[in-house]
């Protein structure tokens, strides 16, 4: 599993803005930004992320993936804040 993989997998099965993922082909970090999410708490978002990739988390495909997921307006205000930092 590559970290293009994992991407298309996800972009696959949920409306995403942008996705950055990072990771060594076992322990995957991603960024997640998407509509969906709006109204969501966070672990709704990760349960919607997960189920985009299936049987590959229960098969050891993913065997651990951390994630920041956000709405495109979060998106928008968390990259303000970084800018102004």
């Amino acid at each position: 599993m590559t970290s293009q993989d994992l991407e298309d997998l996800i972009a696959q099965g949920l409306l995403c803005t942008a996705i950055s993922i990072e990771g060594d082909g076992r322990h995957w970090f991603a960024t997640i930004v998407s509509p969906e999410f709006e109204g969501l708490r966070s672990i709704k978002r990760h349960q919607l992320v997960y189920k985009t990739l299936g049987q590959k988390m229960h098969t050891d495909e993913v065997h651990a993936l951390s994630m920041k997921t956000f709405t495109p307006t979060e998106w928008a205000q968390e990259r303000d804040q970084s800018a102004g930092a």
